[in-house]
């Protein structure tokens, strides 16, 4: 009774406390599968309709960048993963590490992408703000740029809220790590995991379509 009064009186025992945390997780991730797929139905709703434009606006992306930012979350997502797989309160600084090297390569991404923003606005790419596009595929691309820039903005802040959690996290487990904590650096990896997942599926839809035909 003592533990139980120690965390929370609605939770029966720890294993509880737990489960709660992660199906809280999963709930809020079922919501930002919501939010993600809205976008990606939209874009293949307009792609069917201007296939060639979407096809002449993904050429005009950076195909290196978004392979590399691929590489770079893939291999952030193992450290969590690596992170969890480890953690102890006797191996709680090693967990800080590998947690510091995703939020790092977290904030490479985010630096790889601005870099991109910047080149697509030197181009005139950028609806709204200096979008210039001649031909006959103009609303097409427009139309595709639009959902890029969307998409990848709502990506980018996910990413944001990422590397400020594995941060936080990261300086528990330099300080006073406890078994607790677990359960929350399991939660935050699957975030992590699902923003990554996010990105694989907009690197399929953006940069990809139309490569083999330019």
């Amino acid at each position: 009774m003592p533990e139980r009064a120690a965390f929370a009186p609605q939770y029966a025992s720890v294993p509880h406390r737990d489960n709660t945390a992660e199906l809280g997780m999963w709930v809020f991730i079922a919501t930002e599968v919501l939010l993600f797929g809205g976008l990606i139905l939209a874009y293949f709703v307009y792609r069917h309709a201007f296939l060639q434009g979407f096809a002449e606006g993904s050429r005009h992306t950076d195909i290196v960048i978004g392979t590399t930012n691929t590489a770079v979350l893939l291999t952030s997502s193992f450290l969590v993963a690596w992170a969890v797989e480890v953690f102890s309160p006797d191996t709680a600084r090693l967990s800080a590490w590998l947690l510091t090297g995703a939020a790092c390569l977290g904030l490479f991404f985010i630096v790889l992408k601005g870099i991109e923003y910047s080149k697509e606005y030197d181009e005139h790419l950028v609806p709204g703000v200096d979008f210039q596009f001649a031909g006959p595929l103009a609303n097409g691309v427009q139309l595709f740029f639009i959902f890029y820039f969307v998409a990848t903005a709502i990506h980018a802040l996910h990413m944001l809220i990422g590397i400020c959690l594995l941060t936080t996290l990261a300086a528990i487990c330099r300080k006073a790590p406890t078994a607790r904590h677990h359960t929350a650096l399991h939660s935050a990896a699957l975030y992590w995991h699902f923003v990554d997942v996010v990105w694989i599926f907009l690197f399929a839809l953006i940069y990809l379509p139309g490569r083999s035909s330019s």
